[in-house]
């Protein structure tokens, strides 16, 4: 459901609150637009994410996260928190900075 590099990422974006494809797009740094749109598509397809679409002028959709999407969420929070403590531990903490996660 969350394989590979970029799914985490976008949870990670999500969890802040609605957001555009665009505004992912911007967000995560070094994803291309149409992997950002494959990620988007498999998620919605295993209910971890919906979207809403305006069809006005301009089109706008938005993305956010489901319940099963909030849950999977903590999941990825919880391996992000014992990675980073490994990371600790290997005297890693300049990298950690370097990424703001200290």
């Amino acid at each position: 459901m969350i394989r590979g590099k970029w799914k985490p990422l976008i949870l990670w974006q999500l969890k802040k609150g609605t957001c555009s494809p665009s505004a992912l797009k911007k967000s995560i740094r070094g994803i291309s637009q149409k992997m950002l749109l494959q990620h988007l598509h498999e998620l919605l397809t295993c209910g971890v994410i919906k979207k809403t679409s305006s069809y006005g002028y301009p089109l706008k959709t938005d993305y956010f996260l489901t319940e099963r999407g909030k849950k999977i969420y903590e999941a990825v929070s919880i391996m992000q928190s014992v990675g980073i403590d490994m990371m600790l531990e290997d005297n890693r903490e300049d990298f950690l900075r370097d990424k703001g996660l200290l």
